[in-house]
């Protein structure tokens, strides 16, 4: 097991008025903040106050939705010329995965297409500092970074220890403006992150502390997020629960949930966490037969009692992923979101290239088997 931390953290309510004095003691000149138009209101304070300390700030919301190549590659030209010392990603998932992307790739002299896939990355030339918006994706401790491939439509990660931030800040009060329903799909997310790392086939008894407490906080307080946004004890704690998960994501990664989701987000432009929310269900289903020790585990987490057996256990602990989805508001079928059926079997072709996470899967998936989920799920 390899697991790369960032080199701070700090997690707490206000946690954001500290990052202007974080940022200007690593004696930065010039910082690139990567974030969303709606959040500037709320950062005029932070960005006035690293300009009134002599620092640069050059602004960019130009990430709206799950990230492609080509605006990567677009927006490594806008900010080539300002030529940042940090680069600092205050956002939900595609704008952290954009930021840690950015700052491996200025002054590198590798680029974007040499740098996809698993280690390929060999340094990371400009400091990097993320905030998390959403409690969702763990973007701001993972070393994984997800963009969308144009020429191929395909979802291709970028993973590499390089891509841990420097610093993070966690403040649950980022995220008390987030709509329910993203509110919903993120966190239903971050529970798939922690739920897929505890039963996967690479399970380590280190992560299994953070995959365990990360369900069972998502799992006590999601429906409280979602139906009552500003319940700062619910925000924090699924707030904490994915960071958690994030965690999980280097050392352990996700697997079939993810995997098949992938062709919902490339192909249907699906936001990541309501991909995962539709399939999760059904994925367990296919998967707790291969490991009902796990998956029974996975059933007390989420606040079930213990029964008689692991299998009866482990059913519980699905229909309470179920009971959580329609509790969010969530769809709970792809027809819901109009995926038309005769889709499935390319879908099913599609997510059979995402090896890299079908490997970890509790039980083998074939494309028969991923058809069948997706039938499933419909």
């Amino acid at each position: 097991m390899k697991i790369s931390f960032p080199g701070k953290l700090v997690f707490g309510k206000n946690t954001l008025e500290q990052l202007p004095d974080e940022v200007t003691a690593l004696s930065c000149t010039r910082a690139l903040v990567i974030t969303i138009t709606p959040l500037l209101n709320q950062l005029k304070g932070f960005t006035s106050k690293l300009e009134a300390s002599g620092v640069q700030v050059q602004t960019n919301t130009g990430i709206v939705n799950e990230p492609s190549f080509a605006e990567v590659q677009q927006l490594l030209q806008e900010v080539k010329g300002f030529n940042p010392d940090v680069v600092i990603g205050i956002g939900g998932g595609s704008v952290l995965d954009v930021a840690k992307v950015i700052a491996a790739l200025l002054d590198n002299e590798q680029g974007l297409k040499d740098i996809v896939g698993i280690g390929f990355l060999k340094r990371r030339p400009k400091k990097l500092i993320c905030i998390p918006t959403t409690s969702g994706t763990g973007s701001e401790v993972s070393p994984n970074s997800i963009l969308v491939d144009e020429t191929d439509n395909q979802k291709k990660g970028i993973i590499s220890p390089f891509l841990v931030p420097d610093i993070v800040y966690v403040d649950p009060l980022l995220t008390m403006g987030v709509p329910p329903a993203i509110t919903a799909a993120t966190g239903i997310d971050a529970l798939t992150h922690c739920l897929e790392a505890y039963t996967n086939l690479f399970a380590h008894p280190f992560i299994d502390v953070y995959a365990y407490e990360g369900m069972r906080l998502i799992a006590a307080n999601i429906v409280q997020a979602v139906q009552n946004g500003n319940d700062e004890e619910a925000r924090t704690q699924v707030a904490m629960g994915s960071l958690l998960g994030g965690f999980c994501l280097g050392p352990v990664n996700t697997a079939g949930v993810h995997a098949l989701s992938y062709p919902l987000g490339s192909a249907y432009h699906l936001a990541h966490g309501l991909s995962n929310a539709l399939l999760l269900p059904y994925v367990m289903e296919f998967n707790y037969v291969a490991a009902p020790k796990r998956y029974a585990d996975v059933a007390v987490a989420l606040g079930c009692e213990r029964e008689a057996d692991d299998v009866k256990t482990a059913l519980k602990g699905i229909e309470k992923i179920r009971s959580l989805i329609s509790a969010c508001g969530i769809p709970a079928r792809l027809r819901d979101v109009g995926i038309p059926k005769e889709a499935i079997p390319q879908m099913a072709v599609d997510a059979m290239k995402i090896t890299r996470l079908l490997i970890f899967n509790a039980r083998l998936i074939t494309e028969k088997d991923a058809i069948d989920i997706f039938n499933a799920a419909y």
